[in-house]
């Protein structure tokens, strides 16, 4: 693993922006190496679009911001083919999701029609606009952001798009020490464009190719299976997991065990990754709602009585 300390470095460096958020850091860089997307749920100003910003400025990638608003339209995202009255030919004009890292604010403040404009981007990694499809650069990455759903002016996400985002995080407040840190910091105007890059892109593939070669046992994979077959046969579901969230799972796992610098994923790898990584993908009965249960806490009652592999 000749790459393992570059996904050190980077968390660190994250860190310098993101005062007190060590947990949430690791989870951006771990949806990062796993070549997925990122979804971050919570209320304004607790540094969801910092975070992003940093990520995309650290590893010196392309960065697009999209702010999402109830009149954006499906051809701002993907680009448009436009007619040259002087080539007497069409050209495609790139839209907003033509960089390696996308971050995608408010993106619950858009329509339905126009969230579903990500769907083949997030999948694929390309965009197909009249009928000629686009590859987009590598590494590609969304990080969406959302206030909570119950506020004015939003849009639910349907289960499509949300089970195509790799994992979902909450910022939460920092604690009273981390906000001082981050309050005198910014005092001295330390700003992400006086902080160089520590990698490249290349660098960036590189660690996803590595994290691909982490040993998982087969039975490690029979639980992650267990796992997310159980959700699929609770009580307080109505939808538990996809197959798609088994391979996030397995990917997560992977990652987990990298930027801890080993070579194979060990138990707790998986029970660490579930909640962020399935509690999304999940939808509660109208019963279990009422009875203030949460995704989170149905996950916690599944990986408590599922037993774990010993080798």
């Amino acid at each position: 693993m000749e790459y393992t300390i570059y996904a050190k470095a980077l968390i660190e460096y994250i860190e310098k922006e993101i005062k007190g958020k060590g947990e949430e850091v690791k989870k951006a860089v771990i949806t990062l190496l796993a070549k997925g997307h990122l979804l971050i749920e919570d209320v304004p100003g607790v540094g969801k679009t910092t975070l992003a910003k940093t990520l995309a400025h650290s590893i010196d990638c392309s960065f697009n911001r999209i702010q999402f608003t109830p009149d954006t339209l499906p051809t701002d995202i993907v680009g448009m083919s436009i007619y040259n009255m002087q080539t007497g030919k069409f050209e495609f004009c790139q839209g907003a999701i033509m960089s390696q890292i996308v971050l995608a604010d408010e993106i619950n403040r858009t329509s339905p029609k126009t969230q579903a404009s990500l769907l083949e981007a997030m999948e694929e990694r390309q965009v197909t606009v009249d009928g000629k499809t686009y590859p987009l650069k590598a590494p590609f990455m969304v990080i969406a952001t959302q206030n909570p759903i119950d506020y004015l002016g939003t849009y639910h996400l349907p289960e499509a798009q949300l089970d195509r985002f790799f994992m979902k995080i909450s910022m939460g407040y920092p604690s009273e020490q981390a906000e001082q840190e981050m309050v005198l910091y910014k005092m001295k105007q330390i700003s992400q464009k006086t902080l160089a890059p520590i990698m490249d892109a290349q660098t960036v593939i590189h660690m996803q190719q590595e994290v691909e070669q982490i040993e998982i046992n087969e039975d490690l994979i029979q639980y992650i299976i267990q796992l997310v077959t159980t959700t699929r046969n609770h009580s307080a579901l109505v939808l538990g997991a996809s197959p798609r969230a088994t391979l996030a799972l397995v990917k997560a796992a992977q990652a987990k065990a990298y930027i801890e610098n080993r070579e194979y994923v060990i138990p707790d790898d998986i029970i660490q990754m579930v909640e962020p990584v399935l509690s999304h993908r999940l939808v509660l009965t109208s019963e279990a709602k009422m009875n203030k249960s949460t995704a989170e806490k149905v996950l916690r009652e599944i990986v408590g009585h599922t037993k774990v592999p010993i080798f």
